[in-house]
């Protein structure tokens, strides 16, 4: 098993198991929803919005990375619900534009399809607020992208990525006052690490 790449047919796994992994979690980040409003629904949001992306690529056969990236990115676009889900459905727009060029994503089409993310979303927010899921995907991104130089080896940089997306979400409470008030970090980007998992 080459750990050093993913092709299209471990993406797919990959992805319908961050979307399954979601799901199973989605009460308990509506749970920590307080910011914009506390409306107690980025979870739904989010797994409305992936579970989309999910019954496109359900509906291929055998697909290819290109074929895919399409299915994702067109996928969320279409069931983006709330604040939450178009933030989602923005950072898997812009991972899913990188992606769809290679026939498998290594460490450095890993890096880039991450920082790729993280500008198409800042992009489609007016106002970008720091200590939300914006801050995570940033984190993911830099870190992926500080790893992909170190090594080739995915096996030892997804933890790593893991940790150091904690780290920023356990942050973003000293970002977003309204966060720390109510005790909590941001349930978006909570709902992204879930995701990333």
């Amino acid at each position: 098993m080459d750990t050093n790449k993913i092709d299209a047919g471990l993406f797919t796994k990959m992805f319908l198991a961050g979307a399954k992994n979601l799901e199973v979690k989605k009460e308990w980040i509506n749970e920590l929803n307080v910011f914009p409003v506390p409306d107690g629904d980025t979870g739904t949001n989010m797994t409305l919005t992936i579970m989309s992306a999910v019954k496109e690529v359900n509906s291929l056969t055998d697909p290819s990375m290109y074929d895919l990236a399409k299915a994702i990115s067109s996928g969320s676009l279409r069931g983006a619900r709330g604040n939450s889900g178009v933030i989602l459905s923005q950072l898997l727009r812009g991972f899913t534009k990188v992606i769809r060029e290679h026939d498998e994503i290594d460490a450095l089409v890993l890096a880039a399809a991450m920082e790729k993310a993280v500008e198409t979303a800042y992009k489609a927010v007016m106002k970008p607020k720091e200590g939300t899921i914006l801050t995570v995907a940033r984190g993911i991104a830099e870190k992926a992208e500080e790893l992909a130089f170190e090594t080739e080896d995915l096996e030892e940089i997804f933890p790593k990525i893991l940790d150091h997306a904690q780290q920023v979400l356990e942050q973003t409470p000293e970002l977003l006052p309204v966060l720390k008030e109510a005790g909590v970090v941001d349930s978006g980007g909570q709902g992204l690490l879930e995701i990333l998992r």
